[in-house]
């Protein structure tokens, strides 16, 4: 297939940009930067320039393309609702440029409040806010013959070069001194590297049905205070429970998110496409020297 790929340059895409070229597909990444440019002509994939605001672009790219990997997003969180709104016009770009033709467009998204209580599993929607709206336009282009299918990722998707959440906490401990979680630790992050994320993608583009729900998950459920526990290990540094007002001091927005009990499934994923994580844990790969090198770093 010729694959139109959005956030080709970015921490999965550029995990799923040799998967696809390994497995014999073409690879067309969005860039909208000589910087990004460069980096996905040396991945040795083809061109593409706009960027999300580019409606345009980014229903050329699709036209022209026989599937599309939408991974790009604007991380804005002073101003999220507005950078979903961007999200839910290129995709309903993109989506509009394969209308009745079943090719496939494939999205990433998120796992934060399908389920409480248990574990959320694929057939859980997604609440009508954030990135539920994105979801809710893949709903309706399903129905308008598109190929759709959505990819929720891991609060942590990890590897080397990761620059998300578990950066943020290991910045956060080296600036305050101190590892910390929420309550008694027990509330459950899940995890999957980012070769078995890219993975997933290439198998969703390849035969997933329309409207389906993928989870991307390897640790269905990581307590924070083991996450927290490696952290201070490493770092020589005390851990200690904070309550939420507390912990908002040391980790800002993101206090509020790794306080939440997140276990997620993914045994539909796997019995549907016969994907299996090969990548090392969540916990494996915290405790590696890469996360802790210098340079290393959160871009949250």
């Amino acid at each position: 297939m010729r694959v139109f790929v959005t956030g080709a340059s970015g921490f999965i895409g550029s995990a799923v940009v040799p998967e696809l070229l390994g497995a014999g597909h073409q690879v067309v990444g969005l860039a909208r930067s000589e910087a990004s440019a460069r980096a996905l002509e040396a991945a040795g994939a083809q061109v593409h320039r706009g960027s999300l605001d580019d409606l345009d672009s980014l229903r050329e790219g699709a036209a022209k393309a026989d599937g599309v990997i939408h991974l790009a997003f604007i991380h804005d969180f002073s101003n999220y609702e507005e950078s979903m709104r961007a999200d839910t016009r290129a995709i309903e770009a993109m989506g509009a440029a394969l209308e009745g033709s079943q090719r496939p467009l494939v999205i990433a998204s998120g796992l934060f409040g399908l389920a409480s209580g248990r574990a959320a599993v694929e057939t859980d929607a997604a609440p009508s806010r954030g990135r539920g709206l994105s979801e809710e336009a893949m709903i309706a282009l399903a129905e308008r013959g598109v190929r759709t299918s959505i990819v929720r990722l891991s609060p942590s998707v990890h590897g080397k070069g990761d620059h998300g959440f578990v950066p943020y906490l290991i910045h956060s401990a080296r600036q305050k001194g101190v590892a910390v979680y929420v309550g008694d630790g027990a509330s459950r992050w899940p995890g999957v590297h980012r070769s078995d994320a890219a993975r997933l993608f290439r198998l969703a583009l390849e035969r997933a049905p329309a409207g389906s729900r993928l989870h991307a998950v390897a640790d269905e459920g990581v307590p924070t205070r083991d996450i927290a526990n490696i952290i201070g290990r490493r770092l020589g540094v005390p851990v200690e429970s904070k309550t939420p007002a507390e912990a908002s001091h040391f980790l800002g927005i993101l206090a509020t998110f790794f306080a939440l009990d997140v276990p997620t499934s993914s045994a539909r994923t796997r019995e549907l496409l016969g994907w299996r994580p090969e990548g090392p844990g969540l916990l494996e790969d915290l405790d590696s020297d890469h996360y802790f090198a210098p340079g290393a770093g959160s871009n949250l």
